[in-house]
């Protein structure tokens, strides 16, 4: 069986984390099928929203600990930094890409699980999740763009918390703190996360890419530039046939039917 299967649910493509037996720890094969199934759905028009999910009862638990046992000498600095670096193909990838990312996160999401739901743009939770930044736990500093969404989420002493201390957090404790939308029970969890999936792929898909390369950007750009690129986005939405449909349901007190275009 594949690393990574992707399936499809109308305009959702989900992509499921699938080494179950290892709580869906990293492997160099699911990082391969991450980043190729990330660069399909972003330039496949007919999918408008994308689900990142584990197989079996958890998210995600990191990198493959046991396999680090292998490095040694003077191989191993350039072996680690191309697993970091392959890695960071698929985060850039989910922030990059024209429609949104929904983080399924059932049972764990440690180590670079976390990174994976937090740059995703939503991420829904179930009632038994729970986060953990383990790394301080193996004598490891955090990767894989926790240390650039985490504070962003958590603000900066949460974060320091949760590095220094390699503890388990909860999903309701993350949900108050700001890196989970949704928190459900997990009898719910899937119809749950694929209701909400369907309901941003009927959005207007070209819209909520400007939202996020807008909201993304908020980080680095300075007010004034900020404001133009608003203004920019604006102007390119006003072209699509999405905003005539919105607008026109708007008038004819009716919902819109978008139709991504």
């Amino acid at each position: 069986m594949p690393d990574l299967e992707v399936t499809r649910d109308g305009a959702v493509a989900v992509l499921t984390m699938n080494r179950p037996e290892a709580r869906n720890a990293l492997s160099p094969e699911m990082v391969d099928g991450l980043s190729r199934a990330l660069h399909a759905v972003e330039t496949d028009d007919s999918v408008r929203a994308v689900v990142l999910r584990g197989a079996g009862d958890h998210f995600m638990a990191g990198g493959d600990v046991k396999s680090f046992g292998a490095f040694d000498g003077t191989d191993a600095r350039s072996t680690i930094l191309h697993r970091i670096h392959h890695l960071h193909t698929v985060m850039f990838a989910m922030r990059r890409m024209p429609k949104p990312v929904l983080a399924a996160v059932r049972g764990a999401a440690a180590g670079a699980g976390v990174s994976l739901a937090a740059a995703c743009d939503l991420v829904m939770a179930s009632d038994d999740a729970f986060f953990v930044l383990a790394y301080v736990n193996i004598g490891a500093s955090p990767d894989g763009s926790s240390t650039y969404f985490l504070p962003k989420a958590l603000g900066l002493k949460r974060t320091m918390e949760m590095a220094l201390l390699g503890e388990r957090y909860p999903a309701e404790a993350m949900h108050d703190a700001g890196l989970v939308n949704w928190v459900v029970p997990v009898a719910d969890f899937e119809s749950e996360v694929m209701a909400m999936a369907h309901r941003l792929a009927t959005g207007p898909t070209h819209a909520m890419g400007r939202t996020k390369q807008l909201l993304y950007s908020s980080y680095e750009r300075q007010f004034e530039a900020q404001l133009q690129a608003e203004a920019e986005a604006f102007a390119s939405c006003a072209l699509t046939h999405d905003f005539a449909e919105g607008v026109a349901a708007f008038i004819q007190k009716r919902r819109p039917e978008f139709t991504g275009h």
